[in-house]
């Protein structure tokens, strides 16, 4: 349930390094906060989407994320943190490429990209959470 409505400052200080694609500190009061686990790239049946494709399985994981968000009436525009797990980092830029497509550029969320050795099927490629905040 609502508990406010929420207002966010997404800031780059000139006195920390300046990134590309993500805010370095994203400030929130008020609002309801929401935790969405980590999105791998299965469609509704638990089939793998993308199988060897990472851009496909990134584009599957943002829907589902995207689908998670409604259903708790938000959309993109409320995350304010995303968390990337990549079983290669030579990826990144593929994955900038689709967030760039779901999320406001101009002022985009705090963000973390981990490469890992694996994750919890060897298929999967690309592993997603995010955090939001809604009025």
């Amino acid at each position: 349930m609502p508990e406010g409505p929420s207002a966010r400052r997404f800031l780059n200080p000139q006195t920390i390094p300046q990134p590309y694609g993500y805010s370095q500190i994203v400030e929130v009061s008020g609002g309801r906060t929401v935790y969405i686990s980590g999105q791998v790239p299965l469609d509704t049946e638990n089939q793998l989407v993308g199988e060897g494709d990472f851009t496909a399985q990134v584009r599957q994981v943002f829907e589902n994320v995207r689908h998670a968000l409604a259903a708790v009436d938000l959309t993109f525009d409320h995350v304010v943190k995303m968390q990337f797990f990549l079983t290669d980092i030579v990826n990144l830029p593929k994955v900038r490429e689709v967030r760039d497509s779901f999320v406001n550029t101009s002022q985009p969320p705090a963000s973390t990209s981990v490469q890992v050795v694996a994750l919890f099927r060897p298929d999967v490629l690309f592993e997603m959470d995010v955090v939001a905040v809604g009025d």
